[in-house]
């Protein structure tokens, strides 16, 4: 006859187990909104710094052509030549094509603009006018 050791089982029992996912939830539940608040905070500060570099953009556009592109000819131009652009320089942008808002919209423009000589905006997460925090409107004026 083999001779059989006995060998001390070690492991983890279920309550064990459902004490330690339920430590993980709570953190979970505190944690998570932190982290999404921090999200939306990061995604509003991204749509400022595009806006910045749009309207610089904007200024080295005018310095070629003479003049910044009407609403019509909107922020394509930074991409594209305009039918009538004299001394057109670009293209102005890096990409292939206008970045979208970190929201995955259109940015609007507007030339002349109702605060300045044209108005760069984004209408926030939810892509309508006003709101609050991450709804916010960002634009090239304030």
């Amino acid at each position: 006859m083999k001779h059989i050791k006995n060998f001390k089982q070690t492991g983890f029992t279920l309550l064990e187990l459902l004490v330690v996912l339920g430590i993980i939830a709570m953190l979970a539940g505190i944690v998570g909104p932190q982290v999404m608040k921090h999200m939306g905070e990061s995604k509003t500060k991204a749509a400022k710094v595009q806006i910045e570099d749009l309207a610089a953009t904007m200024d080295m556009y005018k310095l070629d052509a003479g003049s910044y592109p009407t609403t019509q000819q909107g922020l394509q131009s930074l991409i594209e030549a305009p039918d009538n652009a004299k001394h057109w320089n670009g293209p102005y942008l890096s990409k292939s094509k206008v970045p979208l808002d970190p929201w995955q919209n259109e940015y609007h423009f507007l030339s002349p603009g109702e605060h300045g000589k044209f108005d760069i905006f984004s209408y926030g997460a939810d892509d309508k006018e006003g709101g609050e925090g991450e709804d916010k409107d960002i634009v090239s004026w304030e």
